[in-house]
């Protein structure tokens, strides 16, 4: 008997494709020249269509950076591992922090405008604290992990205020590194995002190296010492 033919796929429409396009140079223009210098125009310009062409998908560029937070908030969407021993603890909050820091990096330009794209639109405010909000489950559950495995020593209120300290330093962290690690000149290349994550990440673990113990500090040294130069 002939197996079936897989369903087809169709192919995305022309309309749709422009609309992928619009928000990828969007997404790149705001990255590397900041969300408060471009204008529609410049996008229209970076993919030689009018205007006019741009309003037809988009309304402003309000509505542009909308459906990039909705990007962004999907794959925030990220969760550690159930895990049980304090070695798979240690290099699953690493993990799960690099690849937090990633997601951050490929939307950068929400971070370093934060404060005034917040305060502009309510709808983005009360989304990216949800956000927030399942970062700080997602580091409190991380920590509980390593208590369960007698890695840890924390009482709650320490643990609550450690995840509310890795929040801070994970939103402002690419606010704080472009102001000292900013380039001499126009004409120099961005930062190597590499050295971003991994500074960022490795803050991170400084803030949780104090509370771990035996083997899980002398392991988290041992991935620090391996993880920045």
């Amino acid at each position: 008997m002939a197996m079936p033919s897989p369903p087809q796929q169709s192919l995305p429409s022309r309309s749709a494709r422009t609309r992928e396009r619009i928000l990828k140079v969007s997404l790149a223009l705001f990255n590397h020249q900041g969300e408060t210098n471009v204008t529609t125009g410049h996008i229209a310009d970076e993919l030689n269509i009018s205007p006019g062409n741009l309003y037809y998908h988009f309304r402003n560029k309000d509505e542009i950076i909308h459906h990039l937070f909705a990007e962004f908030e999907q794959v925030m969407e990220l969760a550690p591992n159930q895990v049980s021993d304090a070695a798979s603890a240690m290099e699953d909050m690493w993990l799960y922090l690099h690849l937090m820091f990633e997601r951050i990096w490929a939307y950068r330009f929400l971070y370093r405008n934060l404060d005034d794209l917040l305060s502009r639109d309510s709808k983005l405010k009360s989304h990216f604290n949800i956000i927030i909000g399942h970062k700080r489950e997602a580091m409190i559950a991380l920590c509980h992990a390593l208590l369960a495995a007698k890695a840890m020593k924390a009482t709650d209120d320490e643990i609550r205020a450690l995840a509310e300290n890795v929040l801070v330093v994970a939103t402002y962290w690419l606010n704080f590194e472009h102001l000292h690690a900013r380039p001499k000149n126009k004409l120099e290349a961005e930062p190597d995002p590499e050295k971003h994550l991994s500074r960022g990440v490795y803050q991170v673990m400084a803030l949780v190296s104090p509370f771990l113990m035996g083997d899980a500090k002398e392991h988290l040294q041992h991935l620090m010492e391996n993880y920045v130069e």
